[in-house]
């Protein structure tokens, strides 16, 4: 009986976290849907094409309310899908079964046009970020633009602190899609000493998309290529669909590795020809 629910035990979370969205997918039937109401704060309103402020992994351009919450969830299960035949990935579940790194985030508006955050992953990484928005797409400017920074740390910021700087662009195309391009550079990415090593630093282009295909579903995208410093592994690559239900927004993904912090994106992933299975739920407060 142990060991069948060690076996199950992921399965069992997964669940809680549905059980916890389900009340946004729940309506009563003979009760029609109302509108929400349009909130006096812009930044409060629901925004079709942005309706996160992360892709799998990248930021996005989305502006948080002043004085409002974000709670975010990712899971990232360790087992590569392709691994041995489909009958062990059926035996598997899927690489339910398999340990996952986990990240709780949790991020605040701190003025208009300015957030702030805090994620922590289940590997001990803590990356702390402030982005503030800087253009926003209007009929006289063609594209959104944010500036942002992260101090990031590996055993709860005590070793290998890899701060980042960059800049967030972004294009709503007609009402189907966003599109992004992220060029940051990340420090202190290689954790071999500074003298011994010829890069120390990571520069990379996060690019990605968003597209809607029904009022609330999406297909995302992105890809992380380093175009200059320490590029081990391969680019970082994910993809998913998800699904918007009020404020709560569920994401399944697949990816070539298990990083979600701007330094484990500009570290790669683990190979071409090995992806794995993971989600992301966020929960706006607002």
């Amino acid at each position: 009986m142990t060991s069948a629910i060690r076996r199950f035990r992921p399965v069992f979370a997964l669940a809680v976290c549905f059980a916890i969205a389900a009340p946004a997918f729940a309506q009563d039937p003979q009760t029609p849907p109302q509108p929400a109401p349009q909130s006096a704060d812009p930044d409060a309103r629901v925004d079709a094409l942005q309706p996160d402020f992360t892709l799998a992994s990248l930021p996005t351009t989305l502006r948080m309310p002043a004085h409002r919450l974000s709670f975010r969830v990712t899971h990232r299960f360790t087992r590569p899908l392709g691994r041995g035949d489909f009958g062990d990935l059926l035996s598997d579940f899927f690489g339910f079964d398999s340990g996952a790194q986990i990240g709780l985030e949790l991020r605040y508006g701190l003025r208009p046009g300015t957030q702030v955050g805090v994620y922590r992953t289940s590997d001990r990484t803590i990356e702390i970020y402030g982005q503030q928005s800087v253009l926003r797409q209007r009929d006289t400017t063609p594209i959104s633009l944010d500036v942002i920074g992260t101090l990031e740390g590996t055993n709860n910021l005590r070793d290998q602190i890899s701060p980042a700087a960059g800049v967030l662009v972004s294009r709503k195309v007609a009402r189907i899609a966003a599109l992004y391009a992220e060029p940051i550079v990340v420090f202190n990415t290689n954790a071999q000493p500074r003298d011994v090593v010829e890069h120390n630093n990571t520069v990379l282009l996060g690019l990605g998309g968003r597209l809607r295909i029904r009022p609330s579903t999406y297909l995302v995208g992105e890809i992380t290529p380093r175009i200059g410093g320490y590029d081990p592994g391969v680019n970082l690559m994910s993809f998913g669909i998800e699904e918007r239900a009020g404020g709560h927004l569920f994401q399944l993904n697949f990816s070539n590795g298990i990083g979600t912090t701007l330094g484990q994106l500009a570290r790669g992933g683990i190979g071409n020809d090995s992806w794995f299975i993971g989600f992301n739920i966020s929960r706006k407060f607002f």
